[in-house]
């Protein structure tokens, strides 16, 4: 267990009483090569038995569990007119898999209408395009009426297929992240692209690989 030492001098009288001169990283040795650290009066030691949690310990891993040269689970969900659709209809044809937020936001109301907008190119490369959030079926039609959106919006409630691709979360896990897959015709993802911020660059390297396979 970490132990907390304290000086027989009460807290306040070590504290400065002006602004320092220096920079504040020069006030302030909190980490050392050593096994304790000081701040000011504060003495911290660590004891060497602690142990230090790995990555794949921590929840919501942004290490993702579909990956270039992988066959993703499959899935059978709701569709913005309240069609069953499944990822095995899709066969022998590329599909662009785009995983998004929710309806309405600005980013993904950008991406959307980017992906409607370069919806004649995709045909042309033969490709199907497909977008999945949690929001259900009814906020799916709305949406993709208020935008003419011409491809296929599913709603997947409780974010499960999300979970069983590994879609990595996006600010600490509290945004659902903004991801998009290639799949080739026989079902084998060929590029996978993450970009919360520039939901743009999805419909640009999508387009670039489809042209090229």
């Amino acid at each position: 267990m970490a132990t907390l030492g304290l000086p027989k001098h009460s807290i306040p009288s070590l504290l400065p009483t002006q602004s320092p001169t220096h920079p504040l990283s020069h006030n302030f040795p909190i980490l050392s090569k050593s096994s304790q650290s000081q701040f000011y009066g504060l003495q911290v030691s660590y004891s060497s038995s602690l142990p230090i949690p790995s990555f794949s310990s921590l929840k919501g891993s942004i290490f993702a569990k579909v990956n270039k040269g992988t066959v993703p689970p499959s899935f059978t969900l709701k569709d913005q007119d309240g069609r069953t659709v499944s990822l095995s209809e899709f066969k022998g044809k590329p599909v662009v898999v785009y995983f998004y937020p929710a309806d309405e936001s600005p980013s993904c109301t950008k991406q959307a209408c980017a992906f409607r907008d370069s919806y004649e190119k995709f045909k042309k490369a033969g490709a199907e395009v497909v977008g999945i959030s949690g929001d259900d079926s009814s906020s799916h039609k709305a949406f993709a009426k208020k935008y003419r959106l011409p491809f296929t919006l599913l709603s997947d409630e409780g974010n499960k297929v999300r979970k069983d691709w590994g879609v990595p979360a996006d600010l600490f896990g509290t945004l659902p992240g903004r991801q998009t897959y290639v799949l080739d015709k026989e079902g084998v993802v060929q590029l996978v692209y993450n970009n919360q911020f520039q939901p743009e660059k999805h419909i640009d390297e999508t387009l670039k690989l489809l042209q090229s396979l």
